[in-house]
């Protein structure tokens, strides 16, 4: 479902190159929870901004369902974005302005795909039917973390990817919060790639691989 062959990229620090990514070689199958992990500045979050197309490879290819992303001009990675990609970061990224259930709904509504049966039922999963009123400033982390997680999987993506997306819990609820995610992803068959520093939770997804000098071990 998601294939990555040879992908590089270099950044410039102080005038000197920064090889980031060395050849990473990747597959996920579809249905698939993966775990990524590295030391700080290995590169995890370059690759998963790869992935989603928020920035521009080197070299190599990145694949999803046969689309080569690295191909796609800026308009095409944004399409993608819209309709197949599920993105969840540690800053949780909600709409301020916006209310609980409407941040929830807004990545389906932008991409003509809202489905009021699964809307309430994520609702239901995610625990937010007393809260849909709210508005982000008014929620605690765990709760802030559950409406972003519901709002990519709304458009039931092809791929979920999450960028340390329990960084900022406490362990009980980031163990809560990813519980929430891995049922709601076998819910919708999607493939789920997760970069994490807790080898805890990395060890409660189906792989977990290593980021190291640049490439996948």
């Amino acid at each position: 479902m998601l294939h990555i062959k040879n992908l590089s990229k270099t950044f410039t620090s102080a005038g000197e190159p920064v090889h980031v990514l060395r050849g990473v070689d990747l597959d996920v199958k579809a249905g698939e929870r993966v775990a990524l992990t590295g030391e700080s500045g290995s590169g995890k979050s370059t690759l998963l901004h790869l992935i989603a197309g928020l920035d521009a490879a080197d070299g190599g290819i990145i694949a999803l369902e046969g689309t080569e992303i690295t191909g796609l001009s800026d308009s095409g990675r944004a399409a993608l974005r819209r309709d197949r990609l599920g993105l969840v970061f540690q800053q949780y990224n909600l709409i301020p302005s916006l209310s609980v259930d409407d941040n929830l709904a807004f990545q389906a509504r932008i991409a003509g795909r809202h489905d009021g049966a699964w809307h309430g039922e994520l609702i239901e999963r995610l625990g937010l039917g007393k809260l849909l009123k709210r508005y982000p400033e008014q929620l605690s982390g765990g709760q802030q973390q559950r409406v972003a997680i519901g709002r990519a999987l709304a458009i039931k993506p092809t791929l979920l990817l999450a960028d340390e997306p329990t960084g900022n819990l406490d362990e009980e609820t980031a163990d809560k919060v990813l519980a929430l995610a891995r049922d709601l992803v076998a819910r919708t068959g999607c493939g789920f790639l997760m970069v994490t520093h807790s080898l805890h939770l990395a060890a409660t997804l189906d792989r977990h691989v290593t980021l190291h000098a640049g490439r996948v071990s």
